[in-house]
């Protein structure tokens, strides 16, 4: 579900100081780019793309949703994630990256809101995906500042605090660099005659490297309860790192397998096997080699950030 690292629940009521591990689990399955500017009609008509699928129903009505609502505001709605790589998986929900030229004000932040707690389906859900939209206003990402500031985020980790009342706001959001990074080279857009580079700031690597180093702490902090979503994006900062590139989770988790004890393979596979649905993973029963495991990665990933700080 959660698709970057770790993300702040921006919303009324809730401190910014906590975290949700989030930005890697789904948004940033990078494994072929869209060039070139496309007509918003043949975006949305086109039945087959290149990952084999049918652009999603619910992105097609969330980029509708934002041109009603932003009108000469909106700079881009730009579909990403899973959905553009590696393919759906069972879990995956959908990424939706909204650009615009102003800040939100409140009657439009509520309005959103409510759309989405209609379009977006609960985790489980049959028939409708839960939808991950970030919003962000270009003036506050151009000039470059880190940590970047998000003007909105809607995920289904926060809809019971959002139908108590808790509109999210805006927030300091360190990784969502990753999260524009990805959107950047690879992405669909969804409105005509616009594209992700267009739009979003070219970044270099060291502020994913940095984005990384804030988030690690927070993303550790929900190791127990979602092992799988952990395990597997502490495997990806790690192939991240190295390669200089991101790919699906699982692909993560085999590239990951030779480099660890053996005495961990089995959790990396169970969890591998779990997010594309193969199986059903249990973590009740070696939950000190689970810890042992994120130990182990998480020193390989402060080992080689140390090393690119001194590259």
């Amino acid at each position: 579900m959660l698709s970057g690292f770790c993300r702040p629940l921006a919303v009324v009521g809730i401190s910014a100081g906590i975290d949700r591990c989030f930005l890697w689990e789904s948004a940033g399955e990078i494994m072929a780019g869209t060039e070139g500017h496309q007509d918003k009609t043949e975006v949305l008509q086109m039945e087959e793309w290149r990952c084999g699928e049918k652009l999603p129903g619910q992105a097609v009505r969330v980029s509708a949703v934002a041109e009603e609502l932003f009108r000469s505001m909106l700079d881009g709605v730009f579909l990403f994630g899973s959905a553009t790589l590696g393919g759906l998986r069972p879990e995956s929900d959908l990424d939706l990256l909204i650009l615009i030229r102003d800040r939100m004000p409140p009657e439009l932040r509520n309005s959103l809101t409510a759309h989405l707690l209609a379009l977006s389906g609960r985790v489980g859900e049959r028939g409708k995906r839960p939808l991950e939209v970030t919003v962000v206003d270009r003036n506050a990402i151009q000039p470059w500042r880190f940590p970047p500031e998000c003007e909105y985020q809607y995920g289904e980790w926060l809809r019971r605090n959002i139908e108590a009342g808790n509109v999210p706001q805006r927030c300091r959001m360190p990784d969502l660099a990753v999260l524009l990074w990805q959107a950047r080279a690879h992405s669909v857009p969804l409105i005509p005659g616009v594209t992700a580079a267009d739009r979003i700031p070219f970044l270099a690597f060291g502020e994913i490297c940095k984005a990384i180093r804030h988030t690690l702490p927070g993303l550790l902090s929900w190791l127990k309860g979602d092992e799988r979503n952990v395990i597997l994006t502490l495997c990806r900062m790690w192939f991240t790192l190295e390669t200089g590139t991101v790919c699906p989770k699982d692909a993560a988790a085999d590239w990951v397998l030779p480099r660890i004890p053996a005495e961990y393979a089995f959790l990396v596979r169970m969890a591998c096997s779990a997010y594309l649905g193969q199986c059903r993973d249990d973590w009740s029963i070696p939950e000190k080699e689970t810890f042992s495991l994120a130990d182990f990665l998480c020193r390989r990933i402060e080992r080689e950030l140390d090393r690119k700080a001194f590259s």
